[in-house]
């Protein structure tokens, strides 16, 4: 098979990291989780709430190592299990809506695809970071089964949350990032749409790698 990049987009809990790893395992790409990049400058910003992000952002070192899983290095420190909690979670819509934030690491992204042979999963992928991906994806499913999913996944993790607080979070973060000015969460017009409602994760893997060798 041909290099390609693949796009995955979709809103909060849309299993789009999920998928997007295995579909890069089995086809022998690179993964690269956008979302885990935003998360890592959240937590820079939870961490020094008194510094301006444009500065926390000038002066960021981020690196993305993919040695038995995607491990995100902040400053020189492994943050990967970090960036999923609560706090983070709860904020990173809000540092991702910054100018500088988004401009510094559409950059760093859009390097990482050069080479081709890339699976990047986020929420502007396919309109503003690689626009001319061979393939794209815009995954949804209904609040109920997202907020489920990641209730699951806290568990997994030991972060406390109740499933009305997830919905009512999930909801949120939707309106933030449909509506932020600076590449707000939307459908590219070539993307392919898959609703995961009721889906297994290896039905929705399947309908990618489909499509990816169509390519």
């Amino acid at each position: 098979m041909k290099k390609i990049n693949i796009a995955i987009d979709g809103p909060a809990a849309a299993g789009k990291s999920t998928i997007a790893k295995r579909v890069a395992e089995i086809l022998g790409m690179v993964y690269v989780d956008t979302g885990a990049m935003y998360r890592a400058i959240t937590l820079l910003h939870i961490q020094q709430p008194d510094k301006e992000i444009d500065d926390l952002v000038q002066s960021i070192d981020l690196k993305i190592v993919n040695d038995n899983g995607q491990r995100i290095y902040l400053n020189g420190i492994d943050v990967s299990d970090r960036i999923r909690a609560n706090d983070v979670t709860l904020n990173v819509s809000k540092v991702a809506s910054f100018a500088s934030v988004r401009t510094k690491l559409v950059k760093l992204q859009q390097e990482m695809t050069e080479n081709k042979g890339v699976v990047m999963d986020g929420r502007d992928i396919g309109t503003k970071v690689i626009p001319d991906a061979e393939l794209k994806i815009y995954m949804i499913a209904s609040v109920q089964e997202r907020a489920e999913r990641r209730l699951l996944d806290n568990q997994n993790r030991g972060i406390e949350a109740t499933l009305e607080e997830l919905i009512i979070d999930i909801e949120r973060r939707d309106h933030l990032d449909m509506t932020r000015e600076i590449s707000p969460l939307t459908k590219a017009d070539d993307a392919i749409e898959i609703d995961t409602t009721g889906m297994s994760i290896e039905e929705v893997t399947n309908r990618i790698i489909e499509l990816a060798r169509k390519k």
